[in-house]
């Protein structure tokens, strides 16, 4: 019941007690008045200027990684806090490393971070836990939810408070072998000691015209000063450009679901062929026809070399989710154009088929540099005249047990 209420209530009670000139009944009502319109007020106020913080000391890690986080509580006012709940929505595959501080919740894989506290005027408290990082995903935490009331125990206020943090789990980094890549590709930016390939867009001279010159790179300026007809002289140039062209397909047929171990694996093998490119001193980018968390579109990372370029093409991966949005085979004919020319492509895929066979050597004939990575169990036809590279899923037992693979008798 409101204030509002009670007042009218109380009103009635004490002219009563007037007219029956009972001091206790006028007393208590008094009393019972005092009493809601203080309760009233310490609802009012008692939320506010209460901040709730999460710090975390990375936000970024990888499976297995544990890292601290600090839970900050503070009461910014001169009014006390009898009690005090904080009820925080906390993902369990990175929860702290005791399971059991979360309490169950209505969402799969989800939990609840819970705290009562009490708190006194102007006082902070802090909890510190150690989260571990179990799974590949980018994770929401919060909001959190604090509930109070007053000293009396007749009102609680709610609200929300904190922000919402993302954590990000990158995919496990595997030791696999180094994969040779064609060492200079002729086009690009990147300056070379031989002259084979020229930019057209860096001219670093001029020179007489020779009989074997281009009409479109004469000098015309300088040929009217000098009289003579003088051609332009080009930086000669080379880059080092790796795509990686990721099918997140996991089935013949991509709208027949996901097999989750296997895309898992098929993520960590392109999570460390990314880190080894950038570590060869490669620009590297990702296309691929599986789409991030809270999207329906194929993502594109551009190829870059900045310090913070493995980070992106990481955060991409851990983001990745099991739905496939467009047949790969399709996706690269529609996506390889935007490809810088001379890039080198290295096509990852756990589902290697006559139609993608078909794809590769169209891309052939379009002077493109393609290498194949297979993850599938059985290594790819090499047939197809690229450089291939066969890094096998092995199927868990329990599935060869199951008998729920095709084929899992097969394997050794």
């Amino acid at each position: 019941m409101t204030l509002k209420r009670w007042t009218a209530f109380l009103v009635l009670i004490m002219y009563l007690g007037l007219i029956l000139r009972s001091t206790s009944i006028v007393g208590m009502s008094i009393s019972v008045f005092i009493i809601l319109g203080l309760a009233s007020l310490w609802k009012k106020y008692s939320v506010k200027g209460v901040i709730y913080e999460r710090k975390f000391l990375y936000m970024r890690a990888f499976p297995g990684e544990q890292f601290p986080v600090s839970i900050e509580v503070e009461n910014r006012k001169l009014l006390p806090l009898s009690w005090l709940r904080i009820v925080d929505p906390w993902p369990r595959v990175i929860a702290p490393q005791e399971e059991e501080r979360l309490t169950l919740s209505h969402i799969n894989e989800m939990g609840y971070l819970n705290h009562v506290f009490s708190l006194l005027w102007y006082q902070r408290i802090s909890r510190k836990y150690d989260l571990l990082h179990r799974k590949r995903g980018v994770y929401k935490i919060g909001p959190a939810l604090l509930e109070t009331g007053d000293l009396f125990g007749l009102y609680n206020e709610r609200r929300q408070a904190g922000t919402i943090d993302h954590i990000t789990v990158f995919p496990k980094l595997l030791p696999i072998p180094n994969v040779e890549i064609q060492a200079e590709n002729p086009f690009g930016d990147k300056r070379s000691r031989r002259r084979i390939f020229e930019d057209p867009n860096l001219s670093i001279g001029m020179r007489e015209y020779h009989p074997e010159d281009s009409f479109r790179h004469i000098h015309w300026p300088a040929t009217a000063r000098t009289g003579q007809v003088q051609v332009k002289v080009f930086q000669p140039t080379s880059e080092r450009v790796l795509m990686l062209c990721l099918n997140v397909s996991t089935y013949l047929r991509y709208w027949e679901g996901v097999y989750p171990e296997l895309l898992e694996y098929l993520l960590e093998v392109a999570a460390s062929l990314a880190s080894q490119g950038i570590h060869n001193g490669y620009r590297v980018g990702i296309i691929s026809n599986g789409c991030l968390n809270n999207s329906d579109q194929p993502f594109r990372i551009p190829a870059g070399r900045s310090p913070q370029q493995l980070g992106y093409l990481l955060e991409a991966l851990a983001g990745v989710s099991p739905v496939v949005v467009a047949p790969f085979e399709r996706f690269l004919l529609r996506e390889v154009p935007r490809v810088p020319y001379g890039a080198t492509l290295i096509i990852l895929t756990a589902i290697y088929t006559d139609e993608l066979a078909e794809t590769i050597l169209r891309l052939k004939k379009h002077e493109r540099q393609i290498s194949l990575i297979s993850v599938a169990e059985e290594p790819p036809d090499n047939n197809i005249g690229v450089p291939n590279m066969h890094f096998p899923f092995h199927t868990p037992d329990i599935y060869k047990v199951a008998n729920l693979l095709p084929n899992s008798e097969e394997e050794g």
